[in-house]
């Protein structure tokens, strides 16, 4: 079996407020640039927007929005660390049911500042299944050449 890797950019024009000390900061706007690192199996066609469209209405909520007033960055700190934890979760389970396997989760909330969560290195690999692990394996090997 063979696989693609692709990459997808989405944007997030919302403003958040971080608590420092206990205190809640300023609030302040951010077009975020959420990179998605995925595999998907290699077919004849694939059509994008299917996944572009349904990653797009999950995000809608957060979209223009002072997100310390929507689940769960109402009780949470919004740090671009537990945005994009969170993201990730919801993402990956999207990505699944879609066919497609997460690799690696990127959010920038300026040019120069991102925050990265590679699902290979994260728990070990435990965060992806074995099947998943499995592909990723595979083709890190051939990329290094541990064959």
């Amino acid at each position: 079996m063979r696989y693609s890797k692709y990459k997808f950019k989405f944007y997030l024009n919302a403003s958040h407020a971080i608590y420092i000390n206990g205190s809640m900061g300023e609030r302040h706007p951010h077009t975020w640039e959420i990179t998605l690192y995925v595999l998907k199996e290699r077919e004849e066609f694939v059509q994008f927007s299917n996944l572009e469209e349904k990653i797009n209405e999950w995000m809608k909520k957060y979209q223009d929005k002072f997100i310390n007033q929507i689940a769960p960055f109402d009780t949470i700190n919004p740090t671009i660390e537990n945005c994009c934890d969170f993201f990730k979760e919801n993402l990956k389970i999207i990505l699944q049911n879609e066919g497609w396997i997460l690799l690696s989760i990127e959010i920038s909330e300026t040019p120069t500042r991102s925050y990265i969560v590679n699902l290979l290195e994260e728990d070990g690999g435990t965060s992806l299944d074995n099947s998943s692990n499995n592909i990723a394996d595979n083709i890190l090997n051939r990329i290094l050449g541990n064959r």
